[in-house]
C-alpha cells in the first residue's frame, strides 16, 4: 500500500509526512484490500476563514474509493480528525462488502412464503 502526501499552499515537511503515514497507515489494519491512499494537505490563506488547515484523503480499494475531508485550526488536528473519519468509513465499507455475501431480505421473504404454502397444504390434508 502506498501513501502519497501532497500539499497546496504549504510545504510538506518530513515531520508532517511521517505523522500522516503513522496516522493514516493504521487504516490498513482494518481492511487488506486497500491499494493506495492519496492525502492532500492545504492551507486557506483567507484571514476570515475558520478552519484554515484542510486535509483530504482518497482511499483506493479493489472494489471502490472512500473520500474524506476535514478542516481544523492546526494541520495536526485536521490529520487526527481525518484519520478517525477514514477509519470509520473504511470499517463501514468493509462491513457492507462482507454483508453483501449473505442472503438478502428478498430471499428470506421468498423462503418464508414457500414455508407458509407447505403449512397451508398440510392443514388442508
Amino acid at each position: 500500500m502506498h501513501i502519497h502526501v501532497n500539499g497546496k499552499n504549504i510545504e510538506i515537511t518530513d515531520a508532517i509526512k511521517a505523522y500522516v503515514k503513522e496516522k493514516i497507515g493504521k487504516v490498513a489494519n482494518h481492511y487488506d484490500q486497500i491499494t493506495g491512499i492519496d492525502v492532500i494537505l492545504s492551507v486557506i490563506k483567507n484571514p476570515a476563514a475558520t478552519g484554515k488547515h484542510v486535509a483530504e484523503v482518497s482511499c483506493k480499494m479493489n472494489t471502490g474509493v472512500v473520500h474524506c475531508e476535514e478542516a481544523a485550526e492546526s494541520m495536526y488536528a485536521s490529520i487526527d480528525l481525518l484519520a478517525d473519519k477514514l477509519s470509520r468509513q473504511v470499517k463501514k465499507f468493509k462491513d457492507k462488502a462482507l454483508s453483501s455475501d449473505k442472503s438478502s431480505i428478498r430471499n428470506a421473504e421468498v423462503a418464508e412464503s414457500d414455508d407458509s404454502e407447505e403449512v397451508a397444504e398440510a392443514v388442508e390434508s
